[in-house]
């Protein structure tokens, strides 16, 4: 007896075998869906970490000097309407927000250059810049790293002398 194809499929599909195949398979699919999209992310490596905060430190400095230059070239407008004394106030006030935001730029950019040393990046460096003359203190793995970072703090452009006070801790 021949039966018709059409009939043939429902019973196949109303079988409850069929019914549970078929949605095992649904469930499965759906599984592997929301797992392939629920991946997390790997968290960033340290080395990330400190780059990351390396290049926030100099994008902030270069933001705060740009604003004292702006802030410097507003004063000189505002100087040519202002009196003389309070021109050079305004002025001077505007040169040491500029040579503040130049130091911050200088102490972020002598931090990014120790930071790329692998004996100095491990370590607390603390680095101070005042008007060009960067100061260095903390600990030091070794003489060479401590007269490295001397040579790396004086690569960067601006600065005008550095006082190595690292000390060598041996052990």
């Amino acid at each position: 007896m021949d039966i018709p194809r059409n009939h043939r499929l429902s019973r196949l599909c109303s079988r409850p075998s069929f019914a549970r195949t078929s949605s095992a398979v649904a469930v499965i699919a759906l599984t592997f869906g929301l797992v392939a999209c629920d991946k997390a992310q790997e968290p960033p490596t340290v080395g990330q970490q400190v780059d990351s905060a390396i290049q926030n430190t100099e994008q902030a400095a270069m933001d705060a000097k740009i604003n004292a230059e702006q802030a410097l070239s507003n004063a000189g407008n505002t100087m040519d309407s202002a009196s003389t004394d309070a021109g050079a106030a305004i002025t001077s006030a505007a040169n040491s927000a500029s040579d503040l935001a130049e130091d911050a730029s200088i102490t972020a950019q002598v931090s990014a250059e120790l930071a790329k040393d692998a004996d100095l990046s491990a370590i607390k460096i603390d680095v101070d810049t005042q008007n060009g003359a960067v100061r260095l203190s903390g600990p030091a793995p070794s003489q060479a790293a401590k007269d490295r970072a001397s040579t790396l703090a004086e690569s960067v452009k601006g600065v005008v002398s550095v006082n190595n006070e690292l000390i060598v801790k041996v052990g």
